[in-house]
């Protein structure tokens, strides 16, 4: 079933532009990845179908692979053991379906964790124009889309509304301390370094990703606070994934994301449509479907196999 919103019996703690977050007790939360979609910093009206559960699904399944690596937040992504844990959710299998993720609270540090490996997007457009990337200089001669021996670490301020703004690893550090920035920083590059091998057995090079930490209680027995791995992880709308044979440095590079939808918009903005505001223009069916076969083909390359809407691998 497609999901604009969700309503269920519980306090809701926070609404993002995707996910609507629960509180389940002191100790969890319930995160539920609508099919909201946004794009240019604008919440679509329209829905994309199966867009939750992919986000949802692959987020579960890149932990899983990390297990032992690092400490997360995922307690389970099983529609039926969600239930089974949080009562007050039964009769509401049909809404959670593949959506939802139980998950340990933790106190989230307010920065994106980025992490780029090949020089696209905003890092492209700040080093064409200044030759810097979040202020600091890059060596010359790069192109769009080059690979960045080592991956750059790139963190950025969190922005409620609006774009994220990349700032220095020195600024990081002033806002939670140089001993936490720098377990962030160690294990953003641990997670990438982990993610990117994976995925160019699958044929999938991942230029970039953002990643988000948070301070929790370690669940072993010491019951010290460290760093754990919250939110959504390497999935197409943190991360930009492109095909490994088609790659070629020089110009940008096709993705396995919503870039069907922002063709789409750029297109409108350029004919004078859309002012790039609130609200956008209605998305023709042959959008939404090519942007839902986007997001389903990215998680059956990666995980293998065909989304199970019940989330129960």
């Amino acid at each position: 079933m497609l999901m604009q919103t969700s309503a269920l019996p519980l306090k809701p703690f926070r609404r993002g532009k995707v996910r609507d977050v629960y509180e389940v007790d002191a100790d969890r939360l319930l995160i539920v990845a609508t099919d909201r979609v946004s794009a240019f910093d604008v919440v679509m009206g329209e829905t994309i179908p199966h867009k939750g559960e992919v986000l949802t699904q692959i987020t579960a399944w890149w932990l899983r692979e990390f297990q032992g690596k690092v400490e997360h937040h995922m307690l389970s992504a099983n529609t039926a053991e969600i239930v089974r844990l949080v009562p007050d959710l039964r009769d509401h299998e049909q809404e959670l379906a593949g959506r939802a993720m139980l998950c340990r609270r933790a106190t989230v540090f307010p920065i994106e964790c980025v992490v780029r490996g090949y020089l696209s997007g905003s890092a492209w457009k700040e080093y064409r124009e200044r030759g810097t990337l979040a202020g600091e200089t890059l060596r010359e001669g790069l192109r769009e889309s080059d690979r960045l021996d080592p991956p750059i670490f790139s963190p950025a301020t969190k922005a409620e509304q609006g774009h994220d703004e990349n700032i220095t690893v020195d600024r990081m550090r002033s806002l939670v301390g140089a001993l936490w920035a720098s377990e962030l920083e160690r294990l953003s590059r641990e997670i990438y370094e982990a993610g990117r091998a994976i995925a160019a057995k699958r044929g999938i090079i991942i230029a970039d990703t953002k990643f988000e930490f948070g301070r929790a209680r370690s669940t072993g027995s010491d019951g010290v606070e460290k760093v754990i791995l919250v939110d959504e992880v390497l999935t197409p709308d943190s991360s930009r994934f492109w095909p490994a044979d088609k790659y070629e440095p020089g110009h940008g590079q096709p993705s396995f994301d919503k870039q069907p939808l922002r063709d789409y918009l750029d297109a409108e903005r350029r004919a004078g449509r859309w002012d790039g505001n609130y609200p956008p223009p209605r998305l023709p069916k042959e959008v939404i479907d090519a942007t839902s076969e986007r997001y389903l083909d990215i998680y059956r390359r990666l995980t293998g196999h065909s989304l199970d809407p019940n989330g129960s691998h």
